[in-house]
This record gives C-alpha cells, structure tokens and sequence, in this order.
C-alpha cells in the first residue's frame, strides 16, 4: 500500500523539519490607538484586549511589546479637535507627530510606522477633502495635504510611513515629496488593495472615524473584483511603493496569492478589526480553541503569500511562538 504522505507525518520532529510555513515575531506589526491626554487606557468593547492610549500609556505599552519580542508598530492617531480637512494631521505639534517624537526618544529600537490617511482626523470621517458636488472625496486636492502629513511624519522620525485614503497618484506624488526634502530613504507600504470592507466596524470604534454620511466604496475598492486588485497592485509598484498590502486579510487569500504572483516586492497583509472581533467573541462563547484557530488564521495567510502581518494578535502570537 502506498503511505509516502504519512511516512513524513508519524514524527513529531520530521513534522517539524518538513513544515513548509512558519510563523515569528518578525512578521507582526502591531497596531497602536494613540489619543490626546494623560494616564488615559480605554479598552475597546467591540475589541477585547484593544486600546485607545495617551501617549504617556503607548510609551509602557512599547515596554511589554519589547518584552515579547516585538519591535514594529503602525500608529494611528485620534485627535482632540476634527475639522473638515483633518488639521492635526498637517501639524508638527499634532498627536501623531507628537507619539512619533515621545516614542523615538524613549525607544529608539522600535520601528514606527504611520498610517497615512484623514479619516481619523476630520469632522466628516471621509479619507481628505470633501468634493460637496459628488458627495465623495476630492482626489487631487487631498494629494496636496497626503504630501504635507508626510513630511511632517519623516520629519518626526517616522521609520515608514502607509497610506492607506485609496487616493489615486498617491504613491508617485509622496515618493516626490518625500524625496525632494531629503527623506529619499524612507520606504512606503502603499495600502494597494483596500477593500471597501465590512469587516472595518470595530476600528472606527477605536479609532473613532465612522464617515458622518455616506461611505467610502467611491474610493476603496469594490470586493467583487479580482483583476482590479492585482491592477492597483502593479500600479503602486509602479509608482515606487516598497511594500504592497492586502487589506482586509481573511476573505482575500485568493488576492494575496494572486498579487504575490504579480510582484516581487514584499507583501503584508491587514488582519483587520473585525476578523479580530469574531474570534475573540467565538473565545468568549467558548466556541472554539481559540489560540490554535488564532495561530491557524494567522498562519494561513503567511501561506497565501504574506511578508508581513499587521495583526491585533500580535501580542498573544508572540506570548505562543
């Protein structure tokens, strides 16, 4: 009888030398909610274990984080005052610039990422400037202020910056920017396949950005299309992006295969909030084992093809490996 497939399973330890995918710390980014104050920790109810931080809190949080072997984060700021085209976000004073700064001087190893983008910052939780006519998003005129936040992000000592507004052009016109005031080293992980996804309702919880009307499917893309995400995808490496992401991650391995194919550039993945907030409802009904589902989940899309997981499991990933 044939049996060369068992023959490689029936130890542990030729398991092991034979697993073809594998999962480390290395491969996480932690995402971080970062909120004007002092000694403010606000745990998310739509998500369990996650926090809206004064800065004061993130820079402890940085301190568990190095503890578990974790040295990456991407920041996403929550400001005390929104206006209509996210003013805090064009500031050298403004939360992000100010983490960014706090969290370069007390923990000079930890690699800071940024997200790029308005919707946490304006009045109207859309992604830039209103365009009132299409009730939509102004492209170009919202390209012109994505330059200015991210020189004040590079200026800041931001390690990488990720915009994530879907804004066409965006890559090309921050790669000029960025590299006519000097910043020529700083990379850019272009959120290049951002679906208009369901799956986002816990982060506006956190981060406190649901669009005032409408929605944002006039600029993110439709899920139902397949060709276009690979298209966007090229694009941006096109335009100079570094590192090219899928967002959201668990109903899109096919996407995150197929850009994997199309590119050579590494690949992340955004293991969204809400992906996040099913299994950590499925935990608290006791519905399933929740660290080898996690870990499965989390696995799965180094499989698929992922470089890099931006991930709300980070910590309790690297407790586990």
């Amino acid at each position: 009888m044939f049996k060369r497939f068992r023959r490689l399973r029936l130890n542990a330890h030729l398991r092991d030398l034979v697993q073809e995918t594998r999962l480390a710390k290395e491969d996480f980014i932690y995402p971080l909610f970062i909120k004007s104050g002092k000694n403010y920790k606000k745990e998310i109810a739509s998500m369990p274990g996650v926090f809206q931080m004064s800065i004061d809190e993130i820079l402890k949080e940085c301190d568990t984080l190095k503890k578990l072997g974790l040295y990456s984060i991407i920041l996403f700021g929550i400001p005390e005052v929104k206006d209509s085209i996210g003013s805090d976000a064009l500031c050298e004073h403004g939360i992000i610039a100010s983490s960014i700064k706090a969290i370069k001087e007390a923990h000079p190893d930890m690699f800071v990422a940024t997200d790029l983008c308005f919707c946490e910052y304006t009045d109207h939780g859309h992604c830039g400037i209103l365009d009132m006519k299409h009730e939509t998003v102004n492209n170009d005129a919202t390209l012109k202020i994505l330059g200015q936040q991210a020189l004040i992000h590079a200026k800041a000592g931001a390690d990488m910056i990720a915009p994530s507004g879907m804004m066409d052009g965006t890559i090309s016109v921050l790669r000029k920017a960025l590299d006519d005031a000097g910043f020529i080293n700083l990379p850019i992980m272009a959120y290049s396949t951002k679906f208009a996804s369901a799956y986002y309702g816990p982060f506006r919880d956190v981060a406190e950005s649901s669009p005032s009307f409408g929605d944002r499917r006039s600029y993110q893309m439709n899920p139902a299309n397949r060709r276009e995400a690979i298209n966007e995808s090229i694009e941006d490496e096109k335009e100079g992006a570094d590192i090219l992401m899928i967002k959201p991650a668990l109903a899109y391995m096919d996407i995150i295969r197929d850009v994997k194919e199309h590119t050579s550039l590494p690949l992340a993945v955004y293991n969204v909030s809400g992906e996040y907030a099913m299994l950590k409802a499925a935990q608290k009904a006791d519905l399933i084992d929740y660290d080898r589902v996690m870990m499965e989940t989390l696995l799965g899309f180094k499989r698929a093809g992922a470089d890099i997981i931006i991930t709300y499991h980070a910590k309790e990933a690297a407790a586990l490996l």
